[in-house]
């Protein structure tokens, strides 16, 4: 009698470690890294690889894993109630209930579940050598569980097809770089990196192009003194050539050229011919995607071309270095002119010229103040508006006061921003009496 019940004892203290290896399993397999595994496996590692395998079949991994916890729990709770109605009589069944679902619940489920959640790639690492063996075992049982499932679900009408979602796998990552950012693990600045890169398809070339207002061109009806003067003085490398009107770009004169052409007329400039110089220009759509144009511009090793709208007007102009700032930044050298556009204040507020781009500003400030409707900080106090505002005027949206300080004709030139606090925030703020 005595070793019956040791070994019955032996076999549903068994039975329950069987349990805590399967749903340990389960949790650390749904909640490992896909990327890190997959990272793994490109340098070879064995256990990486078959993680990746029952991940790629999942439907069977879930149904093996189930199979087993719910054969060995089965199995020990018969077990323990023959073995408690041996001992207690009648009372043995309550029992043995109490007693299984303590055991069950603390040691086959909240312990390993927490140890996998905590240690997820570890232990899946550790557990698919062993799980492939299982998934190959309760081949048979699982794919007729997995039929069965799927035939419910369609006659539901639930969608069972797995799909690649492109949107959704952006939005993943994008908040895997927000969490490890606010956890610590990622800093801002490449927090900002990441997310260029991801905001690259959702941009067009109008959220990012110089505009017409602000290109800095030479009239190619100009004498040729005056072209080389001017072009000797401006900022850029790259400068569009115009006729008759800005809108009529006729080349694209790089500096470089130009100062070839001069040594090789032994720098003699009124007889050069500086139209003949420039190259063609490229004009592209205003509604191009970031990503598109950065691969038109390696594709045509070009870093300059000239936007347009749908009526073929002149909106702007886009280089490579516009498209790269999206992702790493400013970036600036000697010869940058630097203009104050973002000017914070002691108090926290920040001046803030019209013209300045909403990303810049989010990116200098570390906001998050919305870009869909606008491109500028000008622009988005419009449309929030609905009106072009007089300076003095204030307006409150998105968590921010803007006061307008300063207005152009129709162009807002100068606003004053300051974070507006919530009544929480003011009586968190206030020092205890």
């Amino acid at each position: 009698m005595t070793s019956t019940i040791i070994l019955t004892s032996l076999a549903i203290l068994t039975l329950i470690v069987l349990s805590a290896f399967f749903s340990g399993s389960e949790t650390a397999l749904t909640a490992a890294s896909r990327a890190r595994m997959h990272a793994l496996e490109h340098r070879g590692e064995a256990r990486a690889r078959a993680v990746n395998r029952l991940l790629d079949s999942r439907e069977r991994l879930i149904g093996s894993l189930l199979l087993g916890n719910n054969l060995v729990n089965i199995l020990a709770s018969a077990l323990a109630t023959s073995l408690f109605l041996g001992l207690f009589g009648e009372a043995g069944v309550a029992l043995a209930t109490l007693v299984m679902t303590v055991l069950v619940l603390v040691f086959a489920e909240v312990l390993p579940k927490t140890y996998a959640i905590n240690n997820a790639d570890r232990m899946a690492l550790f557990v698919a050598p062993l799980l492939r063996w299982l998934v190959r075992i309760f081949g048979p049982v699982t794919l007729t569980i997995e039929a069965i499932v799927r035939l419910i679900l369609r006659l539901l009408g639930a969608n069972v097809e797995r799909r690649i979602d492109e949107a959704a796998a952006h939005e993943e990552i994008r908040g895997a770089i927000d969490l490890h950012a606010r956890e610590g693990a990622v800093v801002r600045e490449h927090r900002h990196m990441l997310g260029g890169v991801l905001d690259l398809n959702d941009l067009e070339v109008s959220d990012v192009m110089v505009h017409r207002t602000n290109i800095e061109a030479l009239n190619a009806d100009d004498a040729p003194d005056k072209l080389v003067a001017q072009a000797l003085a401006g900022a850029y490398s790259r400068l569009p050539l115009w006729r008759d009107t800005a809108d009529n770009i006729v080349g694209v004169l790089h500096v470089k050229t130009l100062l070839r052409a001069i040594q090789a007329a032994g720098g003699k400039t009124d007889a050069l011919d500086v139209v003949a110089l420039a190259t063609a220009p490229w004009f592209v759509p205003d509604t191009t995607s970031l990503q598109d144009q950065l691969s038109a511009f390696l594709k045509r090793k070009a870093h300059f071309a000239i936007v347009v709208d749908e009526y073929g007007e002149v909106m702007g102009l886009i280089t490579l270095e516009d498209i790269l700032e999206e992702i790493v930044g400013d970036i600036s050298d000697e010869h940058d002119i630097d203009v104050a556009g973002v000017l914070p204040q002691p108090d926290g507020s920040v001046k803030v010229d019209g013209t300045v781009p909403i990303r810049d500003l989010n990116r200098a400030m570390d906001w998050s103040l919305p870009d869909d409707e606008a491109t500028t900080i000008a622009g988005l106090v419009i449309h929030e508006a609905r009106l072009i505002p007089e300076p003095g005027q204030a307006f409150t949206f998105h968590g921010f006061r803007f006061e307008v300080t300063g207005r152009e004709k129709n162009r807002i030139t100068g606003l004053h921003v300051r974070r507006v606090e919530t009544p929480k925030q003011r009586r968190v703020r206030k020092p205890a009496a």
